[in-house]
């Protein structure tokens, strides 16, 4: 350390959002309560998807020590540039959290039971900077690697839409069914994981194999 600790430094913030949310309890993603307000997420799994063991490996026994998706939930307004100034109301969490419990339910290979998620309500103004720090710390695969878990029903299909990675590794989930395959396979993505757990560097998928299917909802209440 160069100087003194300076509890405010950005990087400190950072850190403090995540370390508090990684303190708070899991809970099942199939049972996610009447949760108030906005903040930050992770998700984990521990089910028997062959590709994803080296994460379930780290969730076995409860221990949860590796998120396969971070996400945030920010209070109603903030993604118009605006501040809510009260993250503590609405129900940003509990309905993007539920959104998610629905994209897990429709697909085909995987089953909703075997995902549990952290949440923590935090102040809209961190809440960027917490969801930062946790994709930065635990580089989850479908933050990283196979992309498009987020994603929202992109409504009528555009010549330029295509399924994302994850639609196409998880088939089944109603709104992305209308969408084209493009050129990315299953067993592309397959080997992109096994890559990434090798310890190589894997760049998201171009757009041109992956199409675009329009913006995400991370971000919305």
């Amino acid at each position: 350390m160069s100087g003194p600790y300076n509890p405010l430094d950005k990087l400190n913030l950072c850190r403090s959002v995540a370390e508090a949310l990684l303190l708070r309890d899991t809970a099942a993603l199939a049972q996610v309560g009447d949760i108030v307000g906005a903040g930050v997420y992770a998700i984990y799994y521990a089910g028997d998807f062959e590709p994803y063991a080296p994460v379930v490996e780290k969730n076995r026994e409860g221990r949860f020590e590796q998120p396969i998706y971070v996400g945030k939930a920010v209070p109603k307004g903030a993604r118009k540039g605006g501040l809510a100034f009260d993250a503590s109301k609405g129900r940003a969490l509990r309905d993007r959290l539920r959104q998610h419990a629905g994209s897990i339910d429709e697909a085909s290979n995987l089953k909703l039971g075997d995902f549990y998620f952290r949440s923590l309500v935090v102040d809209d103004i961190w809440i960027p900077l917490g969801e930062n720090m946790m994709i930065e710390q635990f580089k989850p695969i479908w933050n990283l690697v196979i992309d498009g878990f987020g994603n929202k029903d992109p409504g009528k299909r555009r010549a330029t839409q295509y399924r994302s990675p994850w639609d196409v590794l998880h088939p089944g989930r109603q709104f992305a069914e209308k969408l084209a395959t493009g050129g990315t396979t299953a067993e592309m993505l397959i080997t992109r994981l096994k890559e990434y757990f090798a310890g190589q560097i894997v760049p998201l998928v171009p757009t041109e194999e992956a199409g675009d299917i329009g913006t995400t909802e991370d971000d919305e209440e």
